[in-house]
């Protein structure tokens, strides 16, 4: 069993006494033996904004020449944007090169749902651009419950007393016509991130799931309904953490079983599901890195499992507690940057350390893994 302890400050320690210097830890002889899984929202940033030192952590991860020297991820439960777009975003405020495939966000595991639903309609809700990221996946007919909305009247009761102006990302959306809806149902709606208009989408939604995906006909056979995360709270600019996915999902399930005959069906993907860190394993062992040994491409064909998956995060009820329930070799890490505030531990879902920010992460685990000369 882990020792669980609180890392309160590493330099105010000893310094650990080890045989390798940061820059002999990745050496051309020898392949990482570790690998790391960022939270992003309360660890990485708060909204927009870099915390912790996050931009000097990350940056030594690489080689002076910017080039990925130990495997990293980003693990989050947010979204709304492809990974192509995100990694774009997140290089600019980080000021380091991240790839697309570092990217995991809560709907990345809606891919493999492609062969199912790939040429059936399926809506997509939440904020950003949820229907672009379907079709990136390679779905080919997935419409937005922005746009879905649209061909039929009257259906949002509270549409005219919304004052406010939305832009709505409809310009890169496939065409739809009147005909196209009214003819064809919705063979499954897919939460992608956080929805912006509750009510809404919560009328629209439970339309769609009690008509058989036909709003405005005979009640019929549920939909399936898919969820990227399940985050009741989650930290972002305000200082008290927001209501996430996961409250939106407890309201449209008391709604929908108030209303309908039978209760809602739905799949909920995201951490803490133990599915997400099996995948984040495999693609932490497939990262192409500055170097390897063992191909001349940089894929790593031929390396060895990595025998340590650090999970940095600000939520134990999210990343800690899916670390712990995943088991080893993955090693817990908890943050005060976010959710997490607290002077010692979480109760009931412990970490294996607690540290202040991710700053003193990154500096545990580079002190950690060069003392045991990975």
């Amino acid at each position: 069993m882990v020792l669980r302890h609180v890392y309160r400050s590493i330099r105010a320690k000893a310094p650990y006494k080890h045989s390798r210097s940061f820059s002999q830890l990745h050496s051309g002889s020898r392949w990482p033996s570790f690998g790391i899984a960022f939270d992003i929202d309360g660890v990485i940033l708060r909204g927009n904004e870099p915390i912790g030192n996050s931009p000097q952590a990350l940056k030594r991860l690489y080689t002076d020449c910017g080039k990925l020297k130990f495997p990293f991820i980003f693990l989050t439960n947010g979204g709304g944007v492809p990974e192509s777009k995100r990694a774009i975003e997140l290089s600019k405020m980080l000021e380091v090169n991240i790839q697309p495939l570092q990217v995991v966000q809560g709907h990345s595991p809606f891919k493999q749902l492609v062969n199912r639903y790939e040429n059936d309609l399926i809506v997509a809700v939440g904020k950003g651009e949820p229907a672009a990221v379907m079709s990136e996946y390679g779905f080919k007919k997935v419409i937005s419950i922005d746009q879905y909305a649209l061909f039929f009247d009257n259906i949002d009761p509270l549409g005219p007393y919304k004052k406010w102006v939305t832009k709505m990302t409809l310009d890169n959306e496939r065409t739809y016509s009147k005909e196209d809806i009214y003819s064809e149902r919705v063979k499954s709606a897919f939460i992608v991130s956080d929805p912006v208009d509750w009510s809404r989408d919560i009328q629209v939604l439970c339309d769609i799931l009690r008509c058989g995906g036909l709003p405005g006909r005979e009640y019929s056979h549920q939909p399936p309904l898919y969820f990227a995360s399940d985050d009741l709270e989650y930290q972002a600019a305000f200082p008290i953490e927001r209501l996430g996915m996961g409250a939106f999902r407890i309201t449209l399930e008391s709604i929908f079983n108030r209303i309908s005959y039978s209760p809602l069906k739905y799949t909920s993907y995201g951490k803490p599901n133990p599915t997400v860190f099996e995948n984040a394993r495999s693609i932490l062992e497939s990262l192409p890195l500055d170097c390897d040994p063992h191909t001349a491409n940089g894929h790593g064909a031929s390396r060895q499992p990595l025998d340590t998956l650090y999970m940095v995060g600000d939520n134990p009820v999210v990343d800690i507690k899916g670390a712990c329930q995943a088991g080893r070799p993955w090693f817990s890490i908890l943050t005060r940057t976010g959710v997490f505030k607290g002077k010692g531990n979480h109760e009931q879902f412990p970490a294996d350390i607690v540290v202040d920010t991710v700053e003193e992460a990154v500096d545990y685990i580079l002190k950690k893994e060069c003392r045991n000369g990975s």
